[in-house]
């Protein structure tokens, strides 16, 4: 037994026995002549010698019977890395290499509680089947196929068809405003458009036909619509064509597609050849288009989820997102180690706040991924969901998206008894975790258990020093297979350098403050550009969130810190409260709280209420959009349209800000 409070798992004989990565410990010395002790030793040697670790991955994933290479890191520098010149793959290959009979690859919920499998030969004959008809449509290497479409089997087949021609993939998910996909595709310039005509969502159906027609209409690239039909029977092309106002454009039925004939034909491409493009959240500006390659993102993923998250052939995977979110390009991944995928195409929270759990316990999902934010409202919710379904088979959940407060790691702990809760930071610009899970390392309240195999993290000051158990900017000081190749439209590389190198050149900042500790456990507080600075200390705004978010007449939060024109400091939070009322006890609890929670200097200066905080789509707060905002910023310059969730609270932003200034003048 331990005493302390904050331990609440440790791996057992299993994990330090059976593991993916104890099988990598025990392949490294019979192979390698290499003999590690334990995690910390690993990591540290998975992030000096760069080239014996990525190639140990590539030969015990089994990559070197697909294709060897010349060297495995040709240039060190970053930005510019040369990754395995010589080697040649496919992903989609890969992701259909471990084919068996014995488990579906796909099985699919619709937000209705449908379930369809798909097996891994019909998985890869519909992948076939669509090569096919897009080789006929046109699409060689290089060319762009973008996806409108839902959490479907038919987005997986479609991305596997893509890459199986070397072609490059991107998607939307069709909850987004129409200007925001706009603002996205226009600048992949697809050649063909896949769409959905709908989907469902808590318990209602959205057609989307008429924003496909205005997709259509404003993708001049566009040669060819391939329609899949998800809320409504297959229609003849001819007879329903979904954009009337473009007569230039093929359409054709998803369901009328001939079959092929054989086998999928994979084109054997270079290890930077682009695979697809995953985009910002557009937030902050024009979307970021980040393009990565088939190599690096093939030997990421084997490595993240199978040596970071232990994934396992035998595993059903499912991750709670939208295909617009880059972790569903990391639940798509679970393919490459032969396990079983789960797309659910519907509201975690629909008929009720178990359900998401409820898909779990219908698919049998043994590995479960979501979002800190779906966690936090089970906890306020009382929700149990292990008492109440059978989650006998989940053996780990995957969490991230932002920082869990304290008690939602308790209580994660004492609802999931015995699973290993695995809190995990990165992003989409790796398309991967920066830090993250271990089978071999205990869960402590707070921490991320780790920094991530080959992931050269630490926690920097402004000067460029490195720091330990003090906050600091997450660097990652060598390069990674799966950092991007480039943005889209950036010839000269300057507004990539700019995202990630400006600050220490040639180090890539995240843009998170963490904190390292000396047993390597990683505590994250916050986007480093929403740093919040009470005199002349740098406080992360997820702090505040864990103590204000606590209290019950609290449902959601947003704290800034504003520099003024006159050189003051306003560092404001808003509240939404259950009854949309804020009176001066609640006030002052709040205040109280956070001063004997945290310290004076996190008490704000002003408390306001409102309807609603903005977010991402994929649920992050607009930290930084509303402070430009406060600063005098107009929303529609630091916002993409359709980019948010509640976008009226930034016209609210605006007017509030206005009426400050006026009141101050």
């Amino acid at each position: 037994m331990t005493n302390d409070p904050d331990l609440l798992w440790s791996p057992g004989p299993e994990q330090l026995e059976h593991s993916n990565v104890a099988q990598f410990l025990r392949w490294l010395e019979l192979n390698r002549d290499l003999r590690l002790d334990g995690y910390a030793e690993l990591w540290r040697w998975s992030t000096t010698d760069l080239a014996a670790f990525w190639s140990a991955v590539w030969e015990f994933h089994g990559l070197d019977a697909v294709s060897g290479y010349d060297q495995v890191l040709a240039d060190a520098s970053m930005p510019g890395a040369a990754w395995f010149p010589g080697a040649r793959l496919n992903f989609a290959e890969r992701c259909l290499a471990r084919a068996t009979s014995e488990r579906p690859a796909l099985v699919g919920v619709d937000d209705s509680g449908v379930l369809v499998e798909l097996s891994w030969a019909e998985l890869r004959h519909q992948v076939a089947t669509v090569a096919e008809a897009l080789r006929g449509m046109g699409v060689e290497s290089g060319d762009c196929v973008a996806g409108y479409l839902p959490n479907l089997p038919q987005a997986v087949v479609t991305l596997l068809a893509t890459a199986s021609l070397g072609a490059v993939w991107t998607v939307c998910s069709p909850d987004f405003g129409t200007p925001s996909v706009l603002a996205r595709l226009r600048q992949a310039r697809p050649k063909v458009l896949v769409a959905a005509d709908g989907y469902r969502w808590g318990g209602k159906e959205f057609d989307r036909r008429a924003e496909v027609a205005e997709l259509a209409a404003g993708l001049p690239t566009l040669r060819h619509l391939l329609a899949v039909e998800n809320l409504h029977p297959p229609a003849d092309p001819a007879e329903e064509p979904w954009a009337p106002g473009r007569p230039d454009l093929v359409q054709h039925a998803w369901a009328a597609l001939p079959a092929a004939a054989g086998p999928p034909r994979f084109v054997e491409v270079p290890f930077d050849h682009p695979l697809w493009i995953l985009w910002s959240s557009g937030t902050t500006g024009v979307p970021k288009g980040i393009v990565q390659g088939h190599g690096g993102i093939t030997l990421e993923l084997l490595k993240a989820l199978g040596l970071g998250a232990d994934l396992r052939p035998e595993d059903r995977f499912l991750f709670v997102t939208s295909t617009s979110w880059m972790v569903w390009n990391f639940l798509v991944g679970g393919l490459l180690l032969g396990c079983t995928v789960i797309l659910h195409d519907g509201s975690p929270t629909y008929p009720d706040i178990d359900g998401a759990w409820w898909v779990a316990e219908r698919t049998g999902a043994t590995v479960v991924g979501v979002g800190a934010a779906y966690l936090a409202a089970g906890e306020k919710a009382g929700a149990r969901p292990a008492d109440d379904l059978d989650l006998s088979r989940l053996r780990t959940i995957l969490q991230t998206g932002s920082a869990l407060a304290p008690s939602t790691w308790r209580w994660a702990h004492e609802r999931f008894p015995g699973v290993h809760l695995q809190s995990i930071c990165g992003g989409t610009d790796v398309c991967s975790a920066l830090a993250g899970g271990s089978a071999l390392l205990p869960v402590r309240v707070g921490r991320i258990q780790a920094p991530a195999l080959g992931v050269a993290l630490a926690a920097w000051d402004p000067a460029g020093r490195p720091l330990t158990g003090e906050q600091g900017e997450l660097v990652v000081t060598a390069p990674l297979p799966s950092m991007p190749l480039r943005f889209v439209g950036d010839p000269d590389g300057a507004r990539y350098r700019a995202s990630y190198f400006d600050t220490y050149p040639g180090v890539w900042r995240h843009g998170d403050w963490v904190t390292v500790h000396a047993d390597l456990s990683v505590e994250v507080s916050g986007r480093s550009d929403s740093t919040l600075n009470r005199m002349g200390v740098r406080m992360g705004s997820a702090d505040v969130y864990a103590v204000v978010e606590q209290l019950p007449e609290i449902a959601d939060s947003l704290v800034l810190g504003v520099e003024l024109d006159d050189g003051g400091y306003w560092m404001p939070l808003f509240v939404v409260t259950w009854d949309d009322e804020l009176d001066d006890a609640l006030r002052a609890r709040i205040r109280s709280a956070l001063r004997g929670g945290l310290s004076p200097r996190h008490v704000p200066d002003d408390i306001v209420c409102v309807t609603a905080v903005p977010r991402t789509l994929t649920g992050k707060k607009l930290e930084v959009p509303v402070k430009r905002i406060l600063q005098g910023a107009s929303p529609e310059t630091v916002s993409s349209p359709g980019a948010v969730l509640h976008p009226e609270m930034l016209d609210w932003f605006a007017a509030y800000a206005a009426s400050r200034r006026s009141g101050a003048s």
